[in-house]
């Protein structure tokens, strides 16, 4: 079996879980939780990003593999939080057709280019920008905002502030950064082609595969996730981290963290391969 790789950022503990939903009651109000209905099952999201640090916004291309969970089906609806939809069209092997699409309320409704049987897999391209800040849903009470991209000093004008971006997908706040179905039942393996700046380390789900210098000094990252996770678990993270390599059982487990910080890494996280051995046995 491949060894993966755990990585931890100084902004939390980032792992894929095979966690599904669930018809239930709960909380004091006693509110009924249904599974959300899948029409479409996801198969693969491939993305590839670079980001706009002026207007704090992403530039976006994905190809969505998917496929019709058991009826058949013509459409295609993704959610899409506050973007702008530049294209969309079938991909065949490579070659685009363009499909017609409707898109409002953060609603991206595709029309196929014929009906697809259960299992009958298609690749939709989309090239679109994510504008997190034109992102009107709200939190939760644990999460107070909704916006899953946040740039963090992107101009650099706070001198007390890293210049950072990173994502937070839970519950259903990928759809700000990426189309999905934004629901926690639909999983799907995933690649990431993420362009910044030379001197920023990213960091996503599974393996970094690729790291490709660019011209303008940029360069980009090839993040690869080949096992499949609910949508919420996407993550990138940007920013100038230390690395500081560890290991559980010959497996590696690297902190990423904040320069000023890196000599108090394994302090603050230091005791991670211990929980690491022992939550699976409790």
């Amino acid at each position: 079996m491949r060894k993966a790789i755990l990585s931890i950022a100084i902004l939390g503990i980032l792992f894929s879980a095979n966690v599904s939903a669930q018809t239930e009651t709960s909380g004091r109000d006693k509110v009924y939780r249904a599974t959300p209905t899948k029409v479409t099952e996801l198969k693969h999201t491939k993305l590839k990003v670079n980001f706009d640090y002026q207007k704090e916004q992403m530039n976006g291309e994905e190809w969505l593999t998917a496929s019709p969970y058991f009826y058949a089906s013509n459409e295609l609806t993704l959610d899409a939080k506050g973007m702008l939809i530049h294209e969309v069209a079938l991909d065949n092997n490579g070659k685009k057709s363009p499909l017609k699409y409707d898109y409002k309320n953060d609603i991206l409704k595709i029309s196929l280019d014929k009906t697809y049987q259960k299992n009958q897999d298609y690749t939709v391209y989309i090239k679109y920008t994510s504008r997190p800040n034109e992102v009107k849903q709200q939190g939760s009470m644990a999460i107070n905002d909704a916006k899953g991209l946040y740039f963090i000093n992107p101009q650099g004008t706070e001198s007390d502030k890293p210049t950072q971006i990173w994502t937070q997908g839970e519950t259903e706040s990928s759809s700000a950064w990426f189309p999905t179905i934004d629901k926690p039942n639909q999983k799907t393996t995933q690649e990431i082609y993420m362009t910044v700046p030379d001197k920023y380390v990213t960091l996503s789900n599974g393996l970094l595969k690729e790291s490709k210098k660019e011209s303008n000094g940029l360069r980009t990252d090839h993040w690869v996730m080949d096992k499949r996770h609910s949508t919420y678990l996407f993550f990138m993270g940007v920013g100038e981290y230390a690395i500081v390599k560890d290991k559980w059982k010959n497996i590696p487990v690297d902190y990423y963290i904040e320069k000023e910080y890196e000599p108090y890494a394994k302090q603050i996280y230091g005791n991670t391969p211990e929980m690491i051995d022992f939550f699976p046995k409790n």
